[in-house]
């Protein structure tokens, strides 16, 4: 073994002194595990407490949790070597059912993580109401679990279905009838016009792109709800975006489409300023040919990019953004591009649009 030198024997002893030094709080046991606790029955509590096994006070800083359902007491007096401190902790298991397992972090007053305690259990679930099963209520005694069906993509070909869940809360049957407020005629609804009382079912909802008539980019539905005749303004709207099936690209030759930059910024205009123009690069960074399938805005600015548009692999385009101040209203304006392409792993791209309209 080689032999250490003067100068390296001084070093390590005043490490080793300085470790033993340092303050050192110690939870024995740093855990608590509540085992099978009801989420009606309320909180939970359980005091953790520490000693301080080092040869300086401690200052417990802070006890850092992840989530709000769990909160820490502490006292920030300090602990003499020798002496004990208690940290209580609650855990709140309302609308949490099943496992949990939280971790708390505790701080010194050198902002040093000194310590990790956890709590765990498991939360059985409470019986809901019919007011949070079915938060909606459209009138007449019917009420919806909720009123959006966000279908994402929609494939070329495909079908997609969703449902709203309901009940009948009176005591008579009721009449329901989904009147259409706007419609892409691709969306089926399927609900029975009668329900009894206390019946409980889904309203079903469907879309359906057939393959020899191709629809690209946004679809929407919205349907009002009527009951016996009589509407409270409940709509229900479903909605989806239009794409190619990732299936049926070769993905050893599929396209890659890029937009440079994600936000367009043409900063302050005056109203009464000419028709602005900006620009931003839409990239083919793939080994395929790439197809813009659709493109779309909120009708603030004119875009050059056309559906049909195809770029080749590793050439770029460049898009141009027309904005007429004289038709905005005046104050902060944001609108966004929506384009699809035949890109498989990621077939919508977004470009933000803020302009400033002033006087």
């Amino acid at each position: 073994m080689a032999m250490l030198s003067k100068r390296h024997i001084v070093l390590l002893s005043a490490l080793l002194q300085c470790a033993a030094a340092q303050a050192q709080l110690v939870f024995e046991p740093a855990e608590r595990d509540f085992g099978s606790i009801a989420e009606s029955d309320g909180r939970v509590n359980h005091l953790f407490t520490g000693v301080n096994r080092g040869k300086q006070p401690v200052v417990i800083l802070d006890v850092a949790t992840s989530c709000g359902c769990t909160v820490p007491e502490f006292s920030r007096k300090p602990v003499l070597p020798g002496d004990t401190t208690r940290i209580a902790v609650t855990f709140d298991p309302m609308n949490r059912p099943g496992a949990f397992a939280k971790e708390l972090a505790v701080y010194s007053s050198e902002r040093k993580k000194i310590a990790t305690l956890t709590i765990r259990g498991e939360v059985v679930p409470r019986e809901k109401s019919i007011e949070e099963l079915y938060p909606v209520d459209a009138g007449g005694g019917l009420r919806l679990d909720g009123t959006l069906c966000a279908f994402t993509y929609i494939y070329q070909g495909g079908r997609k279905q969703m449902a709203i869940g309901y009940v009948n809360t009176s005591d008579r049957p009721l009449r329901l009838e989904l009147r259409p407020e706007h419609a892409s005629g691709l969306l089926s609804a399927t609900y029975p016009r009668q329900i009894g009382p206390g019946e409980r079912g889904t309203i079903d909802f469907a879309y359906a792109i057939p393959a020899e008539h191709p629809r690209y980019g946004t679809l929407r539905d919205a349907l009002t709800v009527y009951v016996d005749g009589r509407s409270r303004e409940t709509v229900l709207v479903a909605h989806g975006i239009g794409v190619d099936d990732p299936a049926a690209t070769d993905k050893t030759a599929a396209p890659q489409a890029q937009t440079e930059p994600s936000i367009v910024k043409f900063g302050p205009v005056k109203h009464s300023a000419p028709i602005q123009r900006r620009t931003f690069v839409l990239a083919n960074t793939g080994r395929g040919n790439l197809t813009v399938r659709a493109v779309e805005n909120g009708g603030h600015v004119a875009v050059t990019l056309k559906p049909g548009c195809t770029i080749a692999p590793g050439q770029r385009r460049t898009v141009e953004l027309l904005l007429d101040p004289s038709a905005q209203d005046y104050g902060i304006l944001t609108d966004h591009l929506l384009i699809v392409t035949d890109d498989p792993a990621r077939p919508m791209r977004r470009v933000r649009v803020t302009a400033i309209i002033e006087d």
